[in-house]
């Protein structure tokens, strides 16, 4: 993803959306998850995705991670439908996730957690290209500015927030269309939250279309396009921003909304 700010905002207006939902329902036995769900999320987006405990939030994620099947409707990535069979298969197809546990290795410089699973390497011995991998993951922290000491230093030696920016770093790396995050800043602090919210957003500045499950309402508002509210497996809503509120937001919710 290499849109500058203004073309992002080009795409987002004018190009086919890197996601489409469109009647997605799971039901796993008797038990229904999710009923009817349909979403678009445009490049240089943010949409958030809220609902109580239990609404289908997580659900819904690891549907479009390729986690889950869903038991009916479709999901169309760049105008191209397509049928995930296992998380892998999503990943290729460039749709990347960032959860609240980050999946990080702690005895790892950053440079080997970036390409955890998919690690260059060069000569006919295939050696690992250590010096490669350190060059572009300094890079790409240097671009959405996720501020640590080097891409050589060891997991363990970073804070709460600089870990959350590695992970949504690597996702930004290896996504062609799509960044989901879940709940990613849940187990931050005030500051540190504030720093990966800049990172979320220097994503859109990208061009990345973003998907993020959040139950902080002023986050939603600091950073999102838009929302989308589950209740109970029901999709109760879509709106922008700038035409809702919080209490609205919160009233669909918890289903006092008339």
């Amino acid at each position: 993803m290499t849109l500058t700010p203004s073309a992002a905002e080009t795409a987002a207006t004018t190009s086919t959306p890197p996601l489409r939902l469109k009647g997605i329902h799971k039901n796993f036995g008797g038990v229904v998850a999710i009923k009817t769900f349909d979403l678009e999320v445009r490049a240089g987006e943010i949409v958030a995705l809220v609902g109580d405990n239990g609404a289908g939030k997580s659900t819904l994620v690891k549907i479009i991670s390729g986690l889950y099947q869903p038991s009916d409707g479709e999901i169309w990535l760049n105008g191209e439908q397509v049928h995930f069979r296992d998380a892998s298969d999503a990943r290729a197809k460039g749709v990347e996730v960032v959860y609240q546990d980050l999946a990080l290795v702690e005895d790892q410089p950053v440079y080997m957690n970036m390409f955890l699973g998919r690690e260059l390497t060069k000569g006919p011995l295939r050696t690992l290209d250590r010096k490669g991998m350190a060059k572009q993951t300094q890079e790409l922290v240097d671009t959405l500015d996720v501020r640590i000491p080097s891409a050589k230093a060891t997991l363990s030696d970073l804070s709460g927030g600089q870990r959350q920016g590695i992970a949504i770093c690597r996702a930004t790396h290896w996504a062609s269309s799509l960044v989901l995050m879940d709940e990613p800043t849940a187990a931050l602090g005030v500051a540190e939250t504030a720093k990966v919210e800049e990172v979320i957003l220097k994503l859109k500045a990208r061009g990345a279309a973003v998907l993020i499950v959040s139950h902080n309402m002023d986050q939603v508002f600091r950073i999102a396009d838009r929302v989308s509210v589950l209740r109970r497996g029901t999709q109760v809503a879509t709106r922008n921003l700038a035409d809702t509120s919080h209490n609205e937001v919160v009233a669909m919710i918890t289903g006092l909304a008339s």
